[in-house]
């Protein structure tokens, strides 16, 4: 059945392309006018019966012809990617769109015309699709950089309007001279920037040159940790030179400028601390956050400790863990510079530290 329905199309245009090519060469060669209009067309009407019943004759060998010829362009086609595809068909139109425009002007040359316009199509088509498909990388990185574009200047906002809501941490000395604040901006904790007063540094230099020698080595570590922070700790830092000369004292000075930027104090120093929370000041902690991230000692745990030193209370002792954490030991003032296993009893959290009480097993 289906072979028949393709018998009968192929001789249906079979039987138009005959006719339509009939009449079109009559009429350019005005052949129709001998022997009449009529007898024209009949001409054009057995014309195209005899090509549609030699298209339905020979349908099986233009099928296989066309077959040949639709699986050699798929294959092709198959060999070039979609957007070369697409690159080549906009060149065709154009190619094809510049010749349409070229061809009026050919048509007119004497005899030539027809195939010089039908050249230019050919041509001009050709070299649309070879100057698309030659233009892909430049076309492709062009549109990537304009969406890419648009999309890091929105995303650069957003950072820009993000950095600017987040408060600035202000380092006060002593912070700056435990040293901690290197590592943990280093880790990427810390956002925003770090805001260093030039009465902090000041009060650095001024204890570096002190004649005492333990305030000497705290101070010089201190600018030592700041020149850390500023090479490797990957934030951004500001030194300002903001000053409030009514005030005396440097901490005050902290508290006045953190007010002033709406900023935060960074410190590990517990009475700041406590002066910062009653002017309403917001404070980090770097004590309340170690003391956050230490393993939690839970009652009733085991402990391998040495008593190194005796406590302030009677026959207690004191250890220390590796972490800088203070036990008091009870009753253990007798095992000084011993190895002993305790049980822990409780554990006393404060801003200053952590405290853990034990009582030898």
């Amino acid at each position: 059945m289906i072979k028949k329905i393709r018998r009968i199309l192929f001789a249906l245009v079979g039987i138009t392309i005959a006719i339509s090519l009939y009449i079109s060469l009559m009429k350019t060669f005005d052949v129709l006018q001998f022997g009449g209009k009529t007898n024209g067309y009949i001409a054009a009407i057995i014309a195209g019966v005899v090509t549609g019943l030699l298209f339905f004759i020979i349908e099986p060998v233009l099928s296989k012809i066309l077959k040949k010829i639709i699986n050699k362009i798929d294959k092709e086609i198959s060999m070039y990617s979609q957007v070369d595809i697409i690159l080549g068909s906009i060149g065709l139109i154009l190619g094809f769109f510049i010749a349409y425009l070229m061809s009026t002007l050919l048509e007119k040359v004497y005899l030539v015309g027809p195939v010089l316009s039908i050249l230019a199509y050919i041509v001009l088509g050709l070299v649309g699709i070879r100057i698309s498909l030659r233009s892909k990388s430049e076309i492709v990185h062009f549109l990537k950089t304009r969406t890419f574009g648009e999309k890091r200047e929105k995303d650069t906002d957003k950072q820009k309007r993000n950095k600017k809501s987040i408060p600035p941490k202000i380092l006060d000395t002593s912070v700056i001279i435990d040293g901690r604040i290197a590592d943990i901006c280093k880790t990427g904790f810390i956002e925003g920037k770090l805001v260093i007063p030039q009465f902090v540094l000041d009060e650095l230099r001024h204890i570096a040159d002190s004649a005492d020698d333990m305030k000497r080595v705290r101070g010089r570590r201190g600018l030592d940790i700041l020149n850390e922070i500023q090479e490797e700790g990957g934030i951004e830092v500001e030194v300002t030179n903001q000053d409030f000369d009514d005030i005396a004292e440097v901490d005050i000075k902290l508290l006045r400028l953190a007010t002033i930027t709406n900023g935060k104090v960074v410190t590990n120093d517990y009475n700041l601390n406590k002066v910062a929370q009653v002017q309403g000041v917001d404070v980090l902690n770097i004590n309340e956050l170690a003391n956050a991230v230490k393993p939690i000692a839970i009652p009733g745990e085991e402990m391998v400790i040495t008593i190194v030193k005796e406590g302030k209370e009677n026959d207690q002792g004191v250890a220390y863990l590796d972490d800088g954490t203070m036990i008091v030991v009870e009753n253990g003032k007798k095992f000084m510079g011993e190895v002993k296993h305790v049980m822990v009893t409780s554990i006393l959290q404060t801003p200053a530290g952590r405290m853990i009480f034990a009582k030898v097993k």
